[in-house]
């Protein structure tokens, strides 16, 4: 039995788009369809196709873009295919009528892409592209520039589900306790009352009257988004938008904006990495350990008993959680299509205890943002240079005549030790925020 929710007929954001390297081809995954996203030199705008060569199904993800033709060239053989998917060379062809002649066999299955609000989006059916067309993306109105607005983006893949990570977002009374000292604090906690004022197969919206009025909206598959009024006048807004993508069985990836419409000069000021070091990661860090845990806990008792009895939920703050499980059971019969593209998802999951390989923010995130990827890299030169600097003084006060190492030496040596304090807080403090800090709940006083 089908589902009635078609996750394959919808518009996920797989990217902001100033995260994409626009002269190399990046692999990405999305309902475990393994995909890549390049842009030809003659275009605006990137494409998706699927990441297999026709040839011989080698990943074209590996390849390259053309210097000369500027078309997407497989690094197996060579095959190269324009932005269309058709392919346009074949260097081992005897005549050019094998290529010719054969373009609709030879050609990639290339998807629906669009960009807007400073994301790139993809329809993952290749053959509903007149639906992709028909169907507008669930863009949220808060990220808009002509309402005032400034925003910036995040992106991280997680150890954990879709469901899961839905769920957790769904749920704001987890925020004073497991981002504790990040974006809230435990005392601080009180009730949450929440109403669901609507609810179809389409649109969940829900409202909270605490401290602050909220909004809270869920899209599915993927848009769900906080809309915050800050203050009695309601003039300040702030926001949390997350697309939530399923990736693979016990893997999602989060594509997160964050608008608001005041202190717009500080926005500007604040480097993008910065934030995401500080912030933002130690967020999906918070989550992370928890609930890669739960998850697999939920699911071994599944097999013999539902998420009704399994969860206890008597309190209001607990209703988005509730209405969305329902709305998954309903449309979805609790299950993402894995079957439809010939995964199985195992029975008994596993726990992953290694923290390091579970908070890798490296490989979740760094590598995907290019404002880490470029601080990064700027900031491991300027290691380098300190420590050449620092070296390069104490070895030259060293040699300095008598007269001038008593009248310089102290000055120098001042510098060199600075110099040195300095490469050791970018070794030992900053660095490791871009690869792996780890996050223990009991610490966090």
């Amino acid at each position: 039995m089908s589902s009635e929710f078609n996750f394959f007929q919808q518009w996920y954001p797989l990217s902001p788009v100033e995260d994409i390297d626009p002269t190399r081809p990046t692999p990405v995954t999305l309902l475990g369809i393994r995909l890549v996203i390049w842009k030809p030199k003659s275009s605006e705008t990137y494409q998706v196709f699927l990441d297999q060569c026709p040839h011989r199904l080698a990943p074209l993800s590996e390849g390259r873009v053309d210097e000369k033709s500027g078309n997407l060239m497989c690094s197996y053989h060579g095959w190269q295919f324009d932005s269309q998917g058709i392919c346009t060379h074949i260097p081992q062809a005897e005549k050019p009528e094998i290529v010719t002649k054969n373009e609709k066999i030879f050609c990639v299955i290339s998807l629906p892409v669009r960009q807007a609000n400073d994301l790139l989006w993809v329809w993952p059916d290749a053959n509903s592209a007149e639906a992709a067309a028909n169907t507008p993306l669930p863009l949220s109105p808060q990220v808009d520039a002509d309402k005032g607005y400034v925003w910036s983006s995040y992106v991280r893949d997680l150890e954990y589900d879709w469901e899961t990570l839905v769920e957790n977002v769904a749920d704001p009374s987890h925020v004073p306790f497991t981002h504790h000292g990040v974006q809230g604090k435990r005392e601080y906690a009180t009730p949450i009352p929440m109403e669901v004022v609507q609810s179809t197969s389409k649109l969940i919206e829900a409202m909270t009257s605490g401290r602050f009025k909220t909004t809270i909206t869920f899209e599915p598959p993927c848009r769900l988004e906080y809309a915050i009024n800050l203050g009695d006048s309601g003039e300040k807004k702030v926001g949390l938008v997350t697309y939530c993508i399923p990736v693979s069985p016990g893997k999602s990836r989060i594509v997160a904006q964050f608008p608001r419409n005041f202190a717009k000069t500080l926005h500007r000021l604040t480097p993008r990495w910065w934030s995401h070091i500080n912030t933002r990661n130690l967020v999906l860090d918070g989550d992370m350990i928890v609930l890669h845990q739960q998850e697999n806990f939920l699911q071994q008792r599944q097999a013999v008993e539902s998420w009704k009895t399994i969860y206890k939920l008597p309190t209001s703050a607990d209703r988005l959680v509730i209405e969305f499980r329902n709305w998954f059971d309903k449309y979805c019969f609790g299950q993402l299509p894995w079957s439809e593209v010939g995964i199985t998802v195992p029975p008994s999951p596993q726990i992953n205890d290694n923290r390091s390989v579970l908070l890798d923010r490296y490989s979740q995130h760094t590598q995907h943002c290019s404002s880490c990827r470029n601080a990064l890299k700027v900031i491991q030169r300027l290691q380098v240079g300190l420590l050449i600097y620092s070296t390069s003084i104490i070895a030259g006060v060293a040699l300095l005549p008598d007269a001038l190492r008593i009248k310089l030496g102290l000055p120098l040596v001042i510098t060199a030790a600075l110099s040195m304090a300095a490469y050791s807080w970018l070794k030992f403090r900053l660095i490791p925020k871009f690869y792996f800090v780890d996050y223990i709940h009991p610490e966090k006083v």
